[in-house]
């Protein structure tokens, strides 16, 4: 590691990295691969290996599938209180440790650390939001049923399986298990070989602070391996997935053959919709941030503007004022705004699509490109704005990384069409100072979430789901996401019997 970087180190963070070996946990303790079979993980900043992670095969997944089942009998009856107690006190420590946890994301995602102590607050938050959402509910509820008693009675499933993107590691994390573990299931965490060392550093925390082993299990592995050991087990209860519409398929389509409820939250490609009324500049700074946040790393960011005509031109000079002078840096740098992207892979991904958007018509409004950060040899690239016809590539497909495309509208029901123009439906956005245009514009666009001069806003009790190509079975952050695990049992018996 540049010595930069390690200049800025907690001591409890260079304790963690130098085990360099980070076997899987299950059951409450290390859990090897016994082919010795390992992934390395990078500091996407610096290019620097921070360890290897252990590639759990199929056979060694369902053990830790069959050790998180022995586990939940006793987990599911623990009385709600106690539970509780439980998952608070595991809220805390998160919250105790957050700078530590926060540096770790950092390093192994390549995220500014500022917005990585956000997302570790955001697992807290979210959490404790479920703990006390599922103190409300009720596990029996009385039927009014002409000449019979019935009512229905809510009981966890059992083994909840999750698998992570490397994008929100610790974030995601929380979303998943937050209402799984508060309903009373035991869930196997299988986070992404490029950012599994947060999700470790969890589940030894998980253990430090008395949750009972094997209710909090990570295996770790490449996705083509491991990942697929845990979404084929046909003893889990529950799957959750996280990532790309293509892994997605094969995911349902698995989880389909053995009968299992699958939940997906896929790719995007989100529209904003900027009608000539708005603050420019104001717009102008919010959609940089939103395009720059983690690198433009996220499935539901705003990757098409539609600019209403008249302010087209200014609006693009403001933009591209400002893209240039963001400053691109290593996450531990607090100075950096903009990070790296999370491996070469992806690197190579957004430099790809900028050829090939040019390739197929598009006007280059901001180049782009690689990005050189002074010592460092990390997977660094410039914000880049291309602009054209919504049929180029580069406008249809997710790059998932700090570009966006540009297009003008006229009149509001072209942008409505413009938007609702791709195979996805994630997230869009309307601008405009009128509200009842805005609440309309909201409202006719083809997506999970509509969000209203803003991008990126998730609070608590809102769900958040995709539709179309960016998922299937639910969302995230609402009741309706505690919910889904439980299950329902119905009890009915005739009256006079």
């Amino acid at each position: 590691m540049s010595s930069v970087a390690q200049s800025h180190l907690l001591p409890e963070v260079e304790a963690f990295l130098s085990r360099n070996h980070f076997p899987s946990f299950v059951g409450g303790k290390d859990f090897e691969s016994r082919s010795g079979d390992t992934v390395s993980t990078f500091d996407p900043g610096s290019g620097d290996k921070l360890g290897d992670i252990h590639d759990l095969n199929a056979t060694e997944v369902d053990l830790a599938v069959d050790i998180a089942a022995a586990a939940f009998p006793a987990w599911s009856q623990l009385p709600h209180e106690k539970r509780s107690a439980i998952l608070l006190r595991l809220a805390d420590a998160v919250e105790e440790r957050k700078a530590i946890i926060a540096q770790i994301e950092a390093l192994d995602a390549g995220k500014i650390e500022a917005q990585a102590r956000g997302d570790v607050q955001n697992f807290v938050d979210t959490l404790r939001y479920f703990v006390k959402l599922s103190q409300q509910v009720e596990t029996r509820t009385k039927l009014e049923v002409a000449g019979h008693e019935a009512w229905k009675y809510r009981q966890p499933w059992g083994v909840c399986a999750f698998i992570f993107p490397w994008n929100f590691p610790f974030l995601l994390i929380g979303w998943g298990i937050s209402p799984a573990l508060a309903a009373g299931n035991t869930v196997v965490i299988k986070p992404a070989e490029d950012t599994s060392l947060s999700a470790l550093y969890l589940a030894h925390l998980a253990k430090e602070i008395g949750v009972p082993d094997g209710v909090i299990n990570v295996v770790t592995g490449r996705g083509a391996t491991t990942g697929a050991a845990l979404s084929s087990n046909a003893k889990i209860k529950r799957m959750s997935f996280t990532g790309s519409p293509e892994v997605g398929r094969m995911v349902a389509e698995t989880c389909g053959r053995n009968l299992v409820p699958v939940k997906l939250e896929l790719g995007g490609k989100g529209a904003a919709v900027i009608f000539n009324d708005v603050d420019v500049t104001d717009t102008a700074e919010k959609l940089v941030g939103a395009i720059t946040f983690h690198t433009g790393q996220v499935c539901c960011d705003a990757t098409r503007w539609l600019i209403q005509q008249d302010i087209y031109d200014e609006f693009v000079s403001v933009c591209v004022d400002r893209l240039k002078n963001v400053r691109i840096g290593h996450p531990l740098d607090p100075k950096s705004q903009m990070g790296p992207v999370v491996n070469a892979k992806q690197c190579k991904r957004v430099l790809g699509y900028l050829d090939k958007g040019k390739a197929e018509g598009a006007t280059c409004l901001l180049e782009g490109g690689p990005a050189t950060v002074d010592g460092y040899t990390g997977n660094y690239v410039k914000p880049a704005l291309l602009a054209g016809s919504l049929d180029n590539v580069a406008a249809r497909e997710e790059i998932f990384g700090p570009v966006a495309f540009l297009t003008k509208f006229a009149n509001e029901q072209e942008a409505i069409q413009m938007a609702n123009n791709t195979d996805y439906g994630l997230a869009n956005s309307v601008w405009t100072s009128d509200l009842t245009r805005a609440a309309r514009v909201a409202e006719a666009m083809t997506a999970g979430n509509s969000w209203i001069n803003a991008h990126n806003v998730f609070p608590h009790g809102v769900p958040y789901a995709g539709v179309n190509k960016s998922g299937m079975g639910g969302g995230v952050l609402s009741i309706e996401t505690l919910m889904d695990y439980y299950r329902c049992t119905s009890v009915v018996r005739p009256l006079g019997t």
